[in-house]
């Protein structure tokens, strides 16, 4: 077995005009999630991120800890919303919806 057995942490962007980009190997990560500014996320040295398409994030490196903090720091900066389904979650996360306000 290799070195490098990684970690991996995938994370899906739900939204209208929600995308991610990477920039420098994996070190930089920006966000556009409908705020007025790009979120800019510095990627920790232990850990390197990759877009595979605009709304599919990849978290991966050795130290499982390390991956997975930074996978959740990435989660915080728009948590998915429970009434629309929008925001960041993980691949295999399920956001029950609320109903919402019923009109008369």
């Amino acid at each position: 077995m290799s070195v490098e057995a990684k970690i991996f942490r995938f994370l899906k962007i739900v939204g209208v005009g929600f995308k991610a980009r990477t920039e420098a190997q994996g070190r930089q990560l920006f966000l556009k999630l409908g705020y007025s500014h790009e979120v800019q996320l510095d990627v920790p040295p232990a850990v390197r991120a990759f877009c595979f398409k605009p709304n599919v994030i990849c978290c991966t490196g050795i130290d499982k800890q390390r991956v997975h903090q930074f996978a959740a720091t990435v989660r915080s900066c728009k948590p998915p919303e429970v009434y629309k389904g929008k925001g960041i979650m993980y691949i295999d996360e399920v956001v029950k919806k609320k109903q919402g306000k019923k009109s008369k």
